[in-house]
């Protein structure tokens, strides 16, 4: 538990005229009088009570006296002590606590010099479901509410999704929600292709299909050989009683799960769970590149790009990754590292705490984990070396793009609108935003166009509806301008009508100085002969084969995309409401039972009393709601 113990206030110093507030290691070293040798969490604020820097220490008065020293300090934390003007202190029960509790604020407060984890997505798994008599294999992320057997983390949707794709080749287990399941009456496509057995039309009998959810299990929880040997003694078998077909089927299976093995590339033996987690730093930049090892199967990798806090060193980059990496995520048995960190016993107590059992972190020297080590590392200095490329010519591009468009500087932040409907129906706005590192998909918005004024297809009053939301908001969440949330430049899908209505939202909240260009079609609505509206100003375009006109393209289309993507997810989902999801009290299972008893939601709507009664898992109560609501409505 920690407890607060306070900022210092930096005293006024006397004169007529108010001098500058104090800061540097001065300052610091009056804060070490009121302090002991608690462990706890410093933080260290400039002038404008800004938080430079989160920090933990086993023993406060120790490490903040090491602060107040003059001389002796690396470059960065020369700065951070320079730019210091007060103090804040909590202090908790144990160093352990005092970790994680640094790397919650580090990820709540985004201090300049401290290291930073910016990509923190949750992973997808393989779900096996067990609450159906015929379990359902298929892709899952986020909370893991749905009862069944999670199998993961995968690095990405890429790499779950060619698992699957192979699994059901291999097992032959359906992919089909519980409602499709029960309404089918003859097998659907997949069957056909020999990716399902079929189970919803009784092609497989419930104890055969069984016996497939266990092989599947058991592939994925490593014993991919055993499988493997009964399944090609089944096909011998087969074969010698000239069973050719079933032996055909046998052979495929085996083939898939080859497959998967050699999709995965690394498959380790002697490793059966660990992330192996190898770091290159070059020029204040780092390449966190990080391989899922689980059932002695390479499950993916992923890179990230943590921000170094002006400089800092492998280990600080390494530890402050980890503790942020782990902090929504279940840590596995073992850690590989690249690089040794300052607190190993630390950090596994801290994972180990988290996981509810023993974490083991390991810098391999020899033998296959240093091998599977040396290959992370390479990837992770290709990575870094072709993301440094990526960001010089996204830095030239917005350079161009400020030259185009006469801004004063190369916009950090660029907002791309698009709206997307069919005739006013579905209607969604769609944000994407730009910046020198290429698209920072975590800050996409989507807005549900919500004007009931609005006359279906209007297309500049949707525009003007999504931006008058957005300007409200950065008004209410970052009035200063400080937390890098404003747009430095707007572009607009559409011309002259667009840029004239989103110009009156800018006035109307006060921030016209913000530059905003509309981007029409132009001629035949042809690509290449976009024309660029600005308030006030007359149309101009770019020359055919400009690579800002290029980039701009790409903003465009990732912008219309996104849009298009989040009108069809808001169709599909009106396509599948029902009348049921207004009634208090049913929920997804409830509404399953329903609709399977009674084939739709109209029969639903004509059930008698007793009819409801008597659906499974639907009691009297329910029951009576159910009917009043469609039968009690004048």
């Amino acid at each position: 538990m920690a407890s607060e113990e306070g900022m210092g206030s930096v005293p006024e110093q006397g004169s007529e005229q108010r001098a500058a507030p104090a800061t540097g290691h001065e300052v610091i070293a009056g804060y070490l009088k009121s302090l002991d040798g608690s462990p706890g969490v410093y933080r260290m604020l400039d002038a404008q009570a800004r938080v430079l820097y989160v920090g933990k220490a086993r023993n406060l008065r120790a490490r903040v006296s090491s602060y107040a020293r003059p001389t002796g300090h690396s470059a960065r934390i020369a700065r951070m002590i320079g730019q210091t003007a007060s103090m804040m202190f909590l202090t908790t029960r144990t160093e352990t606590e005092a970790l994680l509790l640094e790397q919650n604020l580090i990820k709540q407060l985004k201090p300049r010099f401290n290291v930073l984890l910016r990509d923190d997505k949750s992973f997808p798994n393989i779900l096996v479901t067990t609450s159906h008599p015929y379990p359902m294999i298929k892709k899952h992320r986020g909370a893991k509410r749905e009862k069944g057997a999670y199998y993961g983390p995968f690095a990405s949707a890429g790499a779950v999704n060619r698992s699957l794709n192979q699994l059901q080749k291999a097992f032959l287990l359906r992919n089909c929600s519980d409602s499709m399941f029960e309404s089918r009456t003859r097998p659907c496509l997949l069957h056909q292709i020999k990716r399902c057995s079929a189970p919803c039309v009784g092609k497989i009998s419930e104890a055969d299909y069984a016996d497939a959810v266990r092989d599947a299990e058991r592939f994925l929880a490593g014993k991919s050989t055993a499988i493997q040997e009964k399944l090609a003694e089944e096909m011998t078998a087969a074969s010698e009683a000239m069973e050719f077909e079933r032996a055909a089927a046998l052979r495929d299976r085996i083939r898939a799960m080859t497959q998967v093995q050699t999709t995965q590339g690394i498959n380790p033996r002697g490793i059966s769970e660990a992330d192996v987690i190898a770091l290159h730093l070059e020029n204040g930049q780092a390449c966190v590149q990080v391989f899922f090892i689980r059932a002695n199967q390479n499950w993916g990798n992923r890179d990230f790009y943590p921000r170094t806090g002006e400089g800092g060193e492998a280990a600080e980059v390494l530890e402050a990754f980890l503790g942020q990496f782990y902090d929504s995520k279940e840590p596995p048995r073992q850690i590989l590292l690249s690089h040794p960190i300052d607190n190993m016993d630390l950090m596994e107590d801290a994972l180990a705490q988290k996981r509810g059992r023993k974490v083991e972190i390991l810098i391999p020297q020899r033998g296959e984990k240093a091998e599977i080590m040396a290959g992370a590392a390479r990837n992770a200095r290709e990575s870094l070396a072709r993301k440094m490329s990526e960001s010089a010519t996204q830095a030239k591009l917005l350079t161009g793009l400020a030259e185009a468009f006469g801004l004063e500087s190369a916009p950090e932040r660029v907002e791309v609108y698009d709206n997307s409907h069919i005739q006013g129906a579905h209607a969604v706005g769609a944000m994407i935003v730009a910046g020198p590192e290429g698209f920072l998909k975590s800050q996409y918005r989507k807005f549900n166009i919500k004007g009931e004024e609005l006359t279906p297809g209007d297309d500049f009053g949707m525009m003007k509806e999504v931006l008058g939301r957005r300007f409200k908001r950065l008004l209410k969440e970052d009035p200063d301008r400080e937390k890098g949330l404003w747009p430095d430049l707007l572009l607009i899908d559409g011309g002259a009508g667009q840029v004239s209505a989103v110009a009156e939202i800018m006035a109307e909240h006060g921030v016209e100085e913000i530059p905003m260009v509309g981007v029409a079609k132009g001629v035949d609505r042809d690509a290449g002969k976009e024309e660029f509206h600005r308030p006030g100003a007359r149309p101009f375009a770019l020359r055919h084969n400009d690579p800002v006109l290029y980039f701009i393209q790409r903003l465009r289309d990732e912008a219309h995309r996104f849009a298009i993507g989040t009108h069809r997810a808001k169709r599909a989902k009106a396509v599948s409401a029902t009348p049921l999801d207004d009634i208090p009290g049913v929920g997804a299972a409830r509404k399953r039972a329903l609709l399977s008893h009674f084939g739709s939601a109209k029969a639903v709507s004509r059930a008698g009393l007793a009819d409801l009664k008597a659906v499974e898992g639907v009691s009297e109560g329910l029951a009576q709601k159910v009917y009043d609501f469609f039968h009690d409505r004048g």
